[in-house]
């Protein structure tokens, strides 16, 4: 097929692959033949001014197809880069066969919230950076799809209603889990399945951590984050909101006098980081955490609560990790006219999902690269009326293998 014309419709693409294999197994070099599959989106016109998901997920047809890529590596090089160590060649060969329930299982042999880390886990620099496809074709986007497979089966499951994972008998033992984010979550589901009773301790009014107040709706819708937190309910697990560990009650008193026998700390790194620059006192100037927090948890971005949040034209934001394309996007979506990204190394250096810089471009951020910000200058109100920037070109490397950047 020439650059200039149209795929195929993926339910013609998988017929045919069904019809070549009804007998056999294809090879390996038959697996890399097979095209792989975009994900689908909104259109980027349409989604800079709403907070609907910008990825509509695959279709079953999309699915089979990406799953068949996989060519089952006996070694597995895949699941050693995950985290979790998820059985990736088991849940991706069900679903090929179109077994959604047992792909589903064995995810959740070792992930209880496929869900959420399909949607926003780096799989492109952990299981699919490995991926043995991706080597073969010399090309890292073109390794399987696994966080995308994670999120449809996640998602079929969810449609049918999630299955309670079942525990062990209670050991009358008790664990304090002090915040209610991904990682607390996470040991919430495995002290509950080991038979202990997990008790979440959140300060904010609803638990869920970075994944409530931090990332945007477009991104990671707050049903999603819902649902997994009542399959965790539903095990059994207790969660107790508006409860700040050092004041409410000394964790100390929590060991010593409330009866639990352990405690986990995940209260995550949710303070900002200011660069110490002129200007960050005026009006205007926000952290990222502060910004998408009033978006997101306090519910800016619905137009309806009373959350004071500043009407901006025009927004800069520093950096160029995930936080800076997440607090980019929402302003643009928030009714900013122009959103400009000061980021003071390349796009290649840029530490961004490849993904969601490719979608913060289709939406129309600008982004000024080898640049940063000197100062910020208010007007006699003591508002942002513009910054000050540097240009940079880039030096020797440094000490992390990255090549430093010099202000010209």
């Amino acid at each position: 097929m020439s650059s200039g014309e149209t795929p195929p419709p993926a339910e013609d693409i998988l017929e045919r692959l069904r019809a070549a294999y009804a007998e056999r197994e294809p090879t390996a070099r038959e697996r890399r033949e097979i095209p792989a599959q975009p994900m689908p989106t909104q259109d980027p016109q349409a989604r800079r001014s709403n907070f609907d998901e910008v990825a509509t997920g695959y279709s079953e047809a999309q699915a089979r197809i990406e799953a068949m890529r996989c060519l089952r590596c006996a070694k597995a090089p895949c699941v050693a880069g995950c985290p979790v160590r998820v059985d990736i060649p088991g849940f991706i060969g069900a679903l090929a066969e179109g077994d959604d329930a047992t792909a589903i299982r064995i995810i959740k042999q070792d992930n209880l919230l496929p869900a959420i880390c399909g949607r926003v886990c780096p799989q492109e620099s952990q299981c699919q950076e490995r991926c043995t496809v991706g080597k073969a074709l010399k090309d890292p986007e073109q390794a399987v799809s696994i966080g995308r497979l994670e999120r449809y089966a996640a998602d079929r499951e969810r449609a049918q209603g999630i299955a309670v994972p079942s525990c062990a008998p209670s050991t009358g033992r008790k664990v304090a889990i002090v915040g209610s984010g991904p990682a607390s979550l996470v040991v919430a589901a495995d002290v509950q399945r080991a038979g202990h009773q997990a008790v979440i301790l959140e300060a904010f009014h609803q638990p869920g951590g970075v994944l409530i107040y931090g990332i945007p709706e477009f991104r990671l819708p707050k049903d999603i984050v819902t649902a997994e937190i009542e399959a965790l309910l539903a095990m059994g697990v207790e969660i107790r909101t508006d409860f700040v560990v050092g004041r409410t009650r000394k964790l100390h008193d929590l060991l010593a006098q409330d009866g639990f026998d352990a405690a986990f700390i995940g209260t995550g790194a949710g303070l900002p980081l200011f660069l110490d620059l002129p200007g960050e006192h005026l009006v205007g100037v926000y952290s990222a955490n502060e910004y998408l927090t009033r978006v997101n948890l306090m519910k800016a971005w619905t137009r309806e609560a009373d959350t004071p949040l500043l009407s901006s034209r025009r927004v800069a934001v520093i950096g160029g990790g995930n936080v800076a394309m997440d607090a980019a996007r929402t302003a643009l979506r928030m009714g900013a006219e122009s959103v400009s990204v000061i980021y003071r190394r390349t796009r290649e250096q840029m530490p961004a999902r490849v993904e969601e810089l490719e979608h913060a471009e289709e939406e129309g951020i600008d982004f000024r690269f080898l640049q940063n910000v000197k100062r910020i200058i208010g007007d006699d109100q003591g508002r942002v009326q513009a910054v000050e920037c540097l240009r940079y070109e880039l030096g020797a490397p440094g000490s992390d293998g990255r090549r430093r950047p010099q202000a010209i």
